[in-house]
């Protein structure tokens, strides 16, 4: 009777922690989930504009012209790896609003990433851009590599037990 009770105990202490990490959500987890969706309709957009040039979707580059005609005379391949770009922060984003662990590594991974192509376009000359990039990015990375954000994602509905004594 008395593991009963020890068992009881170390299931009511872990109720508490996950009741706890579920109450004190940290602020802005659903806008970081609209980040990545976002993200992954423009990667889209831009993978089919890459894959296709001609269309209503080459209006979207007026914003960076720039980039057009860098990634344009790459040809189709750039379009396709926008497109399992855009594949993999829709996975991502989805995972991040259902608070699973694999979306969260995944948003880790992909902005992560992020970061090292900023780094790249600062050594490469684009500084203000990366720089600009780089501080952005590393902020939601270090945003969602907190301790707080990390243990929302680790707490699934069927872990929490519920312990009624008598």
């Amino acid at each position: 009777m008395a593991n009963l009770s020890h068992a009881q105990e170390l299931l009511a202490g872990d109720e508490l922690f996950c009741a706890s990490a579920l109450a004190s959500r940290p602020r802005g987890l659903t806008a970081i989930g609209v980040f990545l969706l976002f993200g992954a309709v423009m990667a889209f957009i831009a993978g089919a504009s890459l894959l296709r040039r001609g269309t209503i979707l080459d209006r979207t580059w007026t914003l960076n012209p720039h980039a057009y005609d860098e990634l344009s005379r790459l040809g189709k391949p750039v379009g396709l790896l926008f497109m399992l770009l855009a594949v993999a922060l829709a996975l991502a984003g989805m995972g991040w609003l259902k608070r699973r662990w694999w979306g969260w590594r995944l948003a880790v991974v992909i902005i992560g990433t992020q970061v090292l192509g900023d780094f790249a376009n600062i050594f490469s000359g684009r500084v203000a851009q990366g720089a600009v990039g780089a501080t952005i990015a590393s902020a939601l990375l270090f945003y969602i590599t907190r301790a707080q954000v990390r243990a929302v994602f680790r707490v699934k509905a069927k872990q929490v037990v519920h312990v009624h004594n008598p």
